[in-house]
This record gives C-alpha cells, structure tokens and sequence, in this order.
C-alpha cells in the first residue's frame, strides 16, 4: 500500500513536470491553421510569424520560422520564440506541422533563428538559444539538433555546444548559418555577432566563421563579413548558377553581396531586390527546376497606425527571385502565390484635369506645365490591379493613388519617379529601380492591411497600411506624359487574412 502511494505521489509529480514544462513555450495548434496559399498569411490565435528558414529537400520546400506570440515581448522581451514548420510541394497547399523545435527548459529564453542542413541522412538544425547567465546578463549561444525526418528533432548535448568566439560579443552571437562541405565532411557555421575591438568603433558588425569536422571542436577563421554597421543579423548563403551570395540584415533591411568565390572576394549587385523596408528578413531556398523561393515576413505596425513604426511579427510573404546575367538578383510574385480573383469590374475612368480616356480600359494624361490626374470610383479594398504604365518622353513622376477619397485627400500614394530611380508607397521607398523611363507593367494586391507591388517583374515593394479605406483609384503625372493601359481591377476572392 505504501509503495502504490509512493507511486502514485511519483506519477502525480512527474505529470505536473511534464505540465510545466509544455506551458514553458507558447501553445500552437497546427489543426487550426490554414493549408491554402499562405501569402501574406499569419497564424490564428494572435499569433505571429518571426524570421523564416526555408529548406528545399527532395521535392519538398519547408518553412520553418519562428512562432512569436507578444511581438518579442514574451519571457521579460527575450522572445520566447519557438520553430514551427510549414511544408509544401508545390506552393499552393501547405502542410501544418506542430512546434520543431521548442522551449524545453526554464533556462531557454527563445529558440532564436538557425538554418537546416540535410548531411548523411540526417536534418541537422543549427541556431541560437537566448539565454541569461550567472551574472544576470543576456548572452546567446549555440545549439543544434538532429532529426531523421526534419519534423522530429532531439536537442544535442552539450546544449549549448558553443558559447562564444573570441574577440567577439558573447550577448550578439547569434542566427547561425550551417552548410557542409561534402568534399572534407566539414560543418561550416557564419554567425552572427560585433567585433569587439573594430577599428571603426561603430562598424563592428560580422559573420564569424566556424568550422567542425566533429561537431565538438571548433576552429574560428577569418570572418566572411566585417565592417557593418549593425550585428549582420539572420545570414544566409547558397551558391546557385555559378555564383555565391551571401545575404544578411542591417538595421532591419536585408542586403546581399555576390562573388565567383566561396567567401569572396565580394561585389555589390547594381541594385538590391531583396532590400524591401517592410519584408524582413528575407531568406531563399530552392524550389523545383532550379527555381529559387524567397520568404519574409512583413512585420505589424505599432498600435495599428500607419506611421507608427515596426513591432516584431506578423505575416508571411514570398518572392520569387530571378538571376541576370551579371549575377544580380531580381524578385516578382511567385505565379503560384498569386491570389484568386473574381471578375473583373469596368474601370469607367472620370478625367479630372489633363486627361483624356483611351479605350475601356486605359487612359492618357498630358500635364507639361505641372499636374494632371484622373480617377475611377468604387474601388473593392480588396483586389489586384494590373496595368501598364508608359512614361511619353522625359517625365518629372507618374503613379497611383490607392485606397483614396475624393481629390486624393488620404490614401496611398504609388509613386514613380524616373529620374531619382525611386519608387515609393505610402512611407517607404525602395532605390535604384531601373527602366522606369520606359513602359512597365505593374501588378498591385490589396488585402487586408498588405498593399504589395511588383513592378516590371523585377522589383517589388510593399507596406503595412492599416488606416485608410477610401474607394477611390487616382492616376496622375506630373511634368510629363504617361499612359495608363490594360487596367484591369479584379476582386480578391480569398478569404481574410486572420
């Protein structure tokens, strides 16, 4: 009798442990989630997505990506992160998977981001866990874990297996990207952290580079990345039609660099597709038939405004990039991604000043001395505008009003600019757009609070606009002529973005 209650009292405890220790992490539910298209897509019961890792493997593209729940505010703001996996064959249906890799122990912090490595049959997972120290300061260390599935990963020890690098922050060392040189058998990590002796004070930002054969003894080279100004968060790097990229953020923004070499020498692209303010972190992988899928999320606006600033999580978004013949990368939709519409509507442009229609679906604007515009009403908040835009000659800007009200009062602006090679939407701008001088097609999606614009099938951009809900579509030039053609206006026929 006296042995079955001291079994019963072990049983007791042992479900209270394991109790505790599920509630360590945020809970998240796989069977709830949607298995369509998951562009622009975040998870349901407030929760968001953090940066994204994908891996393709066998035919299978996988997402995993951090699960955040209080926009990095969980666990006294040291995130609280975990790994989640979304899986899919062909960029249309996904598969939910439960949490990968979670936060197991009371000490773990966050399950910071990593990358996967597939190396003699085995999913290798390699990333940062957050973490507070004896002394009470925030460092970020090393681990890894294996899996034969890439679903089910079991934590390797020691755990952490490394802590620091010397001559570099042991609170900055993190986001590790893992690759194997199939050749020697050796683990390659770049990770992220600060120099602590630069010789600028305020460009000690590198990827240090470590290298295992056994996982266990590390050596430390020469770094692949220095003299940036910020920790070069979230690398990544994949050698793909002759060249190697290494791409890595600063700031928030995403950048990339491109050699004919491993580890350089590195060249600066003639423009960085990559680089939009409000896709964020922004990793690739490949994709079938030597294709290359982009994935980013767009991060939430504070408290809802739109020019508020940046809160940690929210939802996904996919490029698909493209690769020209110097090397420098472009980005479009994926044409898989692209969401379903209802029938288009009439346009029925009403010309305002300087324009004239052109057809049913088109119109001209001729404003030499200033300003000219024309607008179309009953605009659906929700659906994809394509046209093409002709700039006639030499043009000061031409654009689009989106989500407007009468005399383009409130809304977005869309707006080209030929001459400073800009394109900006609402509050932000991407750089070194080339060819806007010449006739470009555009393809714009509004859903929700997501305005996204790929422009010429090159570059895209894209903002968080959660405030205005005009129904108005204005065109306009200025100093110039442009042409407005083949617009077509399309409601979206997907449902809500959670």
């Amino acid at each position: 009798m006296r042995v079955m209650k001291k079994s019963l009292i072990f049983l007791f405890l042992l479900c209270c442990g394991i109790s505790l220790q599920a509630q360590l992490g945020v809970r998240y539910d796989p069977t709830i989630q949607s298995t369509g298209n998951l562009q622009y897509w975040r998870p349901k019961g407030n929760l968001f997505v953090g940066d994204c890792m994908p891996f393709f493997h066998k035919g299978t593209y996988s997402l995993y990506w951090l699960l955040d729940s209080a926009h990095h505010a969980s666990l006294n703001g040291l995130g609280g992160h975990q790994w989640a996996l979304s899986k899919t064959t062909d960029l249309k249906t996904w598969k939910q998977e439960p949490v990968v890799i979670g936060i197991d122990e009371e000490w773990e912090k966050s399950i910071c981001t990593g990358s996967i490595v597939f190396y003699k049959n085995l999913y290798y997972a390699f990333y940062a866990t957050r973490l507070i120290n004896k002394e009470g300061q925030v460092n970020e260390q090393l681990s890894y874990a294996i899996s034969k599935d890439g679903i089910h990963f079991d934590k390797q020890k020691p755990n952490p297996f490394y802590t620091s690098a010397p001559g570099y922050s042991k609170r900055d060392f993190r986001d590790p990207k893992v690759f194997v040189d199939e050749k020697t058998g050796e683990f390659h990590l770049f990770v992220s952290s600060w120099q602590e002796s630069s010789v600028l004070r305020h460009a000690g930002g590198a990827l240090v580079h470590l290298v295992s054969k056994d996982l266990k003894d590390w050596k430390v080279l020469d770094p692949v990345l220095t003299g940036q100004s910020s920790v070069p968060e979230c690398p990544d790097y994949f050698f793909w039609k002759g060249w190697y990229y290494l791409v890595y953020g600063d700031n928030g923004d995403t950048f990339y660099i491109k050699s004919k070499s491993p580890y350089g020498p590195w060249e600066e692209p003639r423009y960085q597709a990559i680089n939009e303010s409000w896709t964020n972190v922004v990793k690739t992988a490949g994709f079938r038939d030597d294709r290359r899928i982009a994935s980013g999320w767009i991060p939430s606006r504070d408290q809802d405004k739109d020019n508020n600033g940046e809160r940690f999580g929210g939802n996904l978004v996919f490029r698909e990039l493209s690769q020209e013949a110097d090397g420098t990368l472009s980005a479009k939709f994926p044409a898989e991604m692209l969401p379903e519409t209802l029938a288009a509507i009439p346009l029925k442009p009403v010309p305002d000043l300087y324009a004239t229609a052109a057809g049913a679906d088109g119109l001209n604007i001729k404003a030499p001395n200033g300003i000219g515009a024309a607008h179309a009403e009953a605009i659906p908040l929700n659906c994809r505008i394509t046209l093409e835009i002709e700039p006639a000659g030499s043009i000061d800007e031409y654009g689009l009003y989106l989500r407007a009200n009468e005399r383009a009062e409130s809304g977005y602006r869309l707006n080209f600019s030929p001459n400073s090679r800009t394109v900006s939407l609402g509050n932000t701008m991407i750089r070194a757009v080339e060819d806007l001088d010449k006739p470009v097609k555009v393809d714009i999606i509004m859903k929700d609070d997501i305005i996204d614009v790929s422009i010429g099938g090159r570059r895209c951009i894209i903002n968080r606009t959660p405030e205005q809900k005009g129904r108005m579509l204005w065109f306009y030039a200025k100093h110039g002529e442009a042409r407005f053609k083949s617009v077509k206006i399309s409601p979206l026929k997907e449902e809500r973005i959670n």
